[in-house]
Order: structure tokens, then C-alpha cells, then sequence
């Protein structure tokens, strides 16, 4: 599966209404620090020390949202 990494910061600059609720980014304990990967169906993971935890996801049109955001392509 391929995905994209960034910043909580990046995370939190493409993330659109109806998307994950802050709350709920909140409860998963992400900071703008805090690195997160997005996959190619929109799910969101963040890293913890020893695995990456599912917090959310994003809906459609994410993928260039997520290349500009992080000046990263699917890897």
C-alpha cells in the first residue's frame, strides 16, 4: 500500500469539513509535531512508538490536497 507522510501541522491544513471531527484528532493525542501518514484510500495513521494507530480518515479529491501539503508524492 503507498502512502504519504507529514507533519500533524500538514494533517491539519488539508483536513476539510466532514472529514475527522477535532475532536476526535484531539482524543488521538496528534500535534503539530507528530508524524502521519495517509494512505490511498484516505485513511489517516499516526505514528506512535511502536506501530502507527488508525486515528481517522479523509474523503474525496485528498491525494493532491495531501502532495501539496507535505511536497510529497505516494510512496
Amino acid at each position: 500500500m503507498r502512502y504519504i507522510e507529514m507533519t500533524g501541522h500538514a494533517l491539519m491544513s488539508i483536513v476539510e469539513p466532514g472529514e475527522v471531527p477535532p475532536e476526535q484528532i484531539q482524543r488521538a493525542g496528534l500535534t503539530e509535531g507528530c508524524l502521519v501518514r495517509v494512505n490511498e484510500q484516505g485513511d489517516i495513521e499516526v505514528r506512535r512508538h511502536d506501530r502507527w494507530e488508525l486515528i481517522g480518515g479523509l474523503v474525496g479529491g485528498f491525494g493532491p490536497r495531501a502532495e501539496r501539503a507535505s511536497g510529497r508524492t505516494w510512496a
